[in-house]
Protein backbone atom coordinates (compact mmCIF):
# COMPACT_ATOMS: atom_id res chain seq x y z
CA UNK A 1 0.00 0.00 0.00
CA UNK A 2 1.36 3.39 -0.76
CA UNK A 3 1.11 6.62 1.33
CA UNK A 4 -0.15 9.52 -1.21
CA UNK A 5 1.18 12.15 1.05
CA UNK A 6 4.47 10.26 2.09
CA UNK A 7 6.44 12.99 0.08
CA UNK A 8 4.68 16.16 0.88
CA UNK A 9 6.71 16.78 3.97
CA UNK A 10 10.70 16.84 4.18
CA UNK A 11 12.58 17.61 7.44
CA UNK A 12 16.01 19.47 7.90
CA UNK A 13 17.69 19.91 10.89
CA UNK A 14 19.80 23.25 12.15
CA UNK A 15 23.20 22.90 13.49
CA UNK A 16 23.55 25.80 16.33
CA UNK A 17 26.73 25.32 17.75
CA UNK A 18 29.94 26.63 18.04
CA UNK A 19 32.70 26.16 15.46
CA UNK A 20 34.68 23.39 15.55
CA UNK A 21 38.18 23.57 13.52
CA UNK A 22 39.35 26.66 11.33
CA UNK A 23 41.28 25.15 8.06
CA UNK A 24 44.43 27.51 6.86
CA UNK A 25 46.24 27.53 3.36
CA UNK A 26 49.78 27.95 3.66
CA UNK A 27 51.64 30.46 1.61
CA UNK A 28 49.82 33.75 1.26
CA UNK A 29 47.57 32.66 3.86
CA UNK A 30 49.89 31.91 7.59
CA UNK A 31 53.31 32.43 6.11
CA UNK A 32 54.88 33.85 3.09
CA UNK A 33 53.52 36.85 2.96
CA UNK A 34 52.77 37.61 -1.37
CA UNK A 35 52.75 33.77 -1.59
CA UNK A 36 56.20 34.17 -3.43
CA UNK A 37 58.06 30.77 -3.38
CA UNK A 38 56.09 29.26 -5.94
CA UNK A 39 55.57 31.95 -7.91
CA UNK A 40 59.23 32.59 -8.20
CA UNK A 41 59.99 28.87 -8.98
CA UNK A 42 57.35 28.65 -11.43
CA UNK A 43 59.43 31.63 -13.69
CA UNK A 44 62.67 30.25 -13.16
CA UNK A 45 61.10 26.41 -14.75
CA UNK A 46 59.86 28.44 -17.83
CA UNK A 47 62.84 30.15 -18.31
CA UNK A 48 64.74 27.19 -18.38
CA UNK A 49 62.56 25.76 -21.28
CA UNK A 50 63.36 29.37 -23.26
CA UNK A 51 59.79 30.57 -22.62
CA UNK A 52 59.86 33.44 -19.58
CA UNK A 53 56.76 34.09 -17.81
CA UNK A 54 55.19 36.97 -15.62
CA UNK A 55 54.77 36.27 -12.16
CA UNK A 56 50.99 37.65 -13.73
CA UNK A 57 51.05 34.33 -15.48
CA UNK A 58 52.76 32.04 -13.02
CA UNK A 59 49.94 33.05 -10.71
CA UNK A 60 46.81 32.65 -12.46
CA UNK A 61 45.98 28.75 -11.55
CA UNK A 62 47.80 29.29 -7.79
CA UNK A 63 46.89 26.72 -5.74
CA UNK A 64 46.32 23.87 -7.76
CA UNK A 65 48.47 20.49 -7.52
CA UNK A 66 52.09 21.90 -8.93
CA UNK A 67 51.87 19.36 -11.49
CA UNK A 68 48.58 20.81 -12.50
CA UNK A 69 49.48 24.43 -12.17
CA UNK A 70 52.59 23.57 -14.71
CA UNK A 71 50.04 22.37 -16.97
CA UNK A 72 47.41 25.00 -16.81
CA UNK A 73 50.01 27.86 -17.37
CA UNK A 74 50.99 25.97 -20.63
CA UNK A 75 46.95 26.09 -21.46
CA UNK A 76 47.38 30.49 -20.92
CA UNK A 77 47.32 31.59 -25.04
CA UNK A 78 49.81 33.93 -24.25
CA UNK A 79 52.69 31.69 -22.69
CA UNK A 80 51.33 28.88 -25.29
CA UNK A 81 51.90 31.37 -28.33
CA UNK A 82 55.57 32.22 -27.10
CA UNK A 83 56.20 28.12 -26.73
CA UNK A 84 55.12 27.64 -29.89
CA UNK A 85 57.51 30.54 -31.23
CA UNK A 86 60.44 28.84 -29.53
CA UNK A 87 60.10 25.00 -30.07
CA UNK A 88 58.11 24.77 -33.53
CA UNK A 89 54.90 22.76 -31.25
CA UNK A 90 52.39 23.44 -28.68
CA UNK A 91 53.64 22.06 -24.93
CA UNK A 92 53.17 18.51 -24.62
CA UNK A 93 52.25 16.32 -21.73
CA UNK A 94 55.92 15.18 -21.66
CA UNK A 95 57.07 18.83 -21.10
CA UNK A 96 54.95 19.31 -18.50
CA UNK A 97 56.72 16.23 -16.58
CA UNK A 98 59.58 16.92 -16.90
CA UNK A 99 59.13 20.93 -15.48
CA UNK A 100 57.31 19.53 -12.58
CA UNK A 101 60.48 16.77 -12.02
CA UNK A 102 62.81 20.43 -12.43
CA UNK A 103 60.12 22.34 -10.21
CA UNK A 104 60.32 20.31 -7.49
CA UNK A 105 63.97 20.48 -5.67
CA UNK A 106 63.81 24.18 -6.72
CA UNK A 107 61.09 24.93 -4.74
CA UNK A 108 62.19 22.77 -1.79
CA UNK A 109 65.38 24.55 -2.23
CA UNK A 110 63.99 27.63 -1.62
CA UNK A 111 60.61 27.41 0.16
CA UNK A 112 62.54 28.38 3.66
CA UNK A 113 63.74 31.55 2.12
CA UNK A 114 60.01 32.55 2.14
CA UNK A 115 58.81 30.90 5.37
CA UNK A 116 58.20 33.69 7.60
CA UNK A 117 54.79 33.99 9.18
CA UNK A 118 52.42 36.69 8.30
CA UNK A 119 51.66 39.12 11.02
CA UNK A 120 48.46 38.68 13.13
CA UNK A 121 49.04 34.45 12.68
CA UNK A 122 49.79 33.46 16.02
CA UNK A 123 47.61 35.88 17.75
CA UNK A 124 44.90 34.67 15.59
CA UNK A 125 45.58 30.95 16.31
CA UNK A 126 46.27 31.58 20.15
CA UNK A 127 42.57 33.09 20.18
CA UNK A 128 40.88 30.23 17.89
CA UNK A 129 42.37 27.78 20.42
CA UNK A 130 41.57 29.38 23.11
CA UNK A 131 38.32 29.18 22.06
CA UNK A 132 38.56 25.67 21.56
CA UNK A 133 38.80 25.58 17.40
CA UNK A 134 40.99 22.78 15.91
CA UNK A 135 43.52 23.81 13.86
CA UNK A 136 43.70 22.15 10.21
CA UNK A 137 45.51 22.91 7.15
CA UNK A 138 45.67 22.53 3.30
CA UNK A 139 47.85 23.23 0.31
CA UNK A 140 48.58 22.73 -3.28
CA UNK A 141 52.42 21.53 -2.09
CA UNK A 142 54.14 18.23 -2.09
CA UNK A 143 54.94 16.48 1.14
CA UNK A 144 58.89 17.16 0.85
CA UNK A 145 57.61 20.98 0.37
CA UNK A 146 54.75 20.79 3.23
CA UNK A 147 57.26 19.30 5.90
CA UNK A 148 59.80 22.25 5.12
CA UNK A 149 56.73 24.35 5.78
CA UNK A 150 55.84 22.52 8.72
CA UNK A 151 59.08 22.37 10.54
CA UNK A 152 59.19 26.64 9.79
CA UNK A 153 56.43 27.32 11.30
CA UNK A 154 56.37 25.13 14.22
CA UNK A 155 60.36 27.02 14.62
CA UNK A 156 57.86 30.46 14.67
CA UNK A 157 55.42 28.51 17.23
CA UNK A 158 52.64 27.71 14.69
CA UNK A 159 51.90 24.17 14.54
CA UNK A 160 48.61 22.88 13.40
CA UNK A 161 46.60 19.85 14.54
CA UNK A 162 46.27 18.28 10.65
CA UNK A 163 47.80 19.10 7.90
CA UNK A 164 46.94 17.37 4.25
CA UNK A 165 48.69 18.48 0.65
CA UNK A 166 47.96 17.69 -2.48
CA UNK A 167 49.41 14.27 -3.10
CA UNK A 168 47.44 13.04 -0.24
CA UNK A 169 44.02 13.33 -2.25
CA UNK A 170 42.45 11.65 -5.04
CA UNK A 171 42.05 15.44 -6.14
CA UNK A 172 43.40 18.93 -5.31
CA UNK A 173 41.72 22.14 -5.71
CA UNK A 174 39.00 23.09 -5.83
CA UNK A 175 38.13 20.20 -5.08
CA UNK A 176 37.38 19.86 -1.59
CA UNK A 177 39.07 16.38 -0.67
CA UNK A 178 42.07 18.28 1.52
CA UNK A 179 39.42 19.78 3.66
CA UNK A 180 37.58 16.34 3.94
CA UNK A 181 40.97 15.00 4.96
CA UNK A 182 41.28 17.07 7.81
CA UNK A 183 37.73 16.96 9.18
CA UNK A 184 38.03 12.92 9.55
CA UNK A 185 41.73 13.56 10.63
CA UNK A 186 40.40 15.78 13.61
CA UNK A 187 36.74 13.94 13.99
CA UNK A 188 34.88 17.28 13.32
CA UNK A 189 31.32 17.30 12.74
CA UNK A 190 29.42 18.40 11.25
CA UNK A 191 30.76 20.16 8.24
CA UNK A 192 28.82 23.25 9.02
CA UNK A 193 31.36 23.83 11.76
CA UNK A 194 34.06 24.50 9.72
CA UNK A 195 35.78 27.03 8.43
CA UNK A 196 38.17 27.27 5.13
CA UNK A 197 40.60 30.33 5.36
CA UNK A 198 42.55 31.23 1.58
CA UNK A 199 43.91 33.73 -0.18
CA UNK A 200 43.63 31.98 -3.52
CA UNK A 201 40.42 31.48 -5.83
CA UNK A 202 40.85 27.75 -5.92
CA UNK A 203 41.61 27.34 -1.73
CA UNK A 204 38.05 29.13 -1.26
CA UNK A 205 36.11 26.66 -3.67
CA UNK A 206 38.01 23.85 -1.79
CA UNK A 207 36.17 25.04 1.52
CA UNK A 208 32.94 25.18 -0.20
CA UNK A 209 33.25 22.09 -1.89
CA UNK A 210 33.54 20.74 1.25
CA UNK A 211 30.59 21.93 2.38
CA UNK A 212 32.16 25.17 4.76
CA UNK A 213 32.36 28.35 5.29
CA UNK A 214 34.66 30.25 3.12
CA UNK A 215 36.84 33.39 3.82
CA UNK A 216 39.16 34.74 1.49
CA UNK A 217 42.34 37.12 2.62
CA UNK A 218 42.79 39.34 -0.51
CA UNK A 219 45.71 41.22 0.44
CA UNK A 220 48.42 39.19 2.01
CA UNK A 221 48.71 36.24 -0.63
CA UNK A 222 48.59 35.04 -4.75
CA UNK A 223 45.95 37.89 -5.89
CA UNK A 224 48.07 40.94 -4.74
CA UNK A 225 51.05 39.20 -5.05
CA UNK A 226 53.97 41.24 -3.51
CA UNK A 227 55.86 41.11 -0.34
CA UNK A 228 55.03 42.70 3.14
CA UNK A 229 57.84 45.51 2.63
CA UNK A 230 56.08 46.66 -0.40
CA UNK A 231 52.88 46.33 -0.03
CA UNK A 232 53.30 48.51 2.97
CA UNK A 233 55.14 51.17 1.04
CA UNK A 234 52.06 51.86 -1.28
CA UNK A 235 50.06 54.85 -1.01
CA UNK A 236 46.44 54.03 0.98
CA UNK A 237 45.26 55.04 -2.47
CA UNK A 238 46.99 51.88 -4.15
CA UNK A 239 46.08 49.73 -1.76
CA UNK A 240 42.50 50.50 -2.07
CA UNK A 241 43.19 49.96 -6.15
CA UNK A 242 44.00 46.49 -4.83
CA UNK A 243 41.21 45.79 -2.85
CA UNK A 244 38.55 47.39 -5.19
CA UNK A 245 39.45 44.64 -7.59
CA UNK A 246 39.45 41.93 -5.23
CA UNK A 247 37.26 41.59 -3.38
CA UNK A 248 34.40 41.54 -5.54
CA UNK A 249 36.00 38.80 -7.67
CA UNK A 250 36.36 36.39 -4.05
CA UNK A 251 33.29 37.50 -3.64
CA UNK A 252 31.47 36.69 -6.79
CA UNK A 253 33.62 32.76 -6.24
CA UNK A 254 31.63 32.49 -3.26
CA UNK A 255 33.33 33.94 -0.24
CA UNK A 256 31.20 34.48 2.79
CA UNK A 257 33.20 36.60 3.84
CA UNK A 258 36.33 38.32 2.59
CA UNK A 259 39.61 40.69 4.83
CA UNK A 260 42.82 41.68 3.85
CA UNK A 261 44.54 39.19 5.98
CA UNK A 262 44.45 36.62 8.40
CA UNK A 263 45.12 39.44 11.12
CA UNK A 264 41.77 40.68 10.09
CA UNK A 265 39.97 37.38 10.85
CA UNK A 266 38.49 37.44 14.48
CA UNK A 267 35.22 39.59 13.48
CA UNK A 268 34.29 36.79 10.72
CA UNK A 269 34.39 34.18 13.12
CA UNK A 270 32.61 35.78 15.51
CA UNK A 271 29.84 36.65 12.69
CA UNK A 272 29.66 33.23 12.04
CA UNK A 273 28.99 31.87 15.21
CA UNK A 274 26.45 34.36 15.77
CA UNK A 275 24.45 33.44 12.32
CA UNK A 276 25.13 29.25 13.04
CA UNK A 277 23.17 30.26 16.48
CA UNK A 278 20.29 31.20 14.23
CA UNK A 279 20.56 27.95 12.60
CA UNK A 280 21.94 29.44 9.68
CA UNK A 281 24.47 27.02 7.18
CA UNK A 282 27.33 28.02 4.66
Amino acid sequence: MRFTHEREFTYTRSYRGPIRCVIFDWAGTTMDFGCMAPAVVFRQVFEQEGVPITLEEARIPMGAHKKVHIGLICEIPSVRRRWVEKHGSEPTEGDVVRMFENFVPMQEACLSDYSQLIPGTLEVVGECRKRGYKIGSTSGYLPGMLEINQRDGKKQGYDPDATFGAADVPRGRPFGHMVLRNILALDISPVQSVVKVDDTLTGIEEGLNAGCWGIGLAISGNEVGVQLDEWNAFSEEVKQKHRDRIYPTMYQRGAHYVVDSIADLMPCLDDIEARMKRGEKP
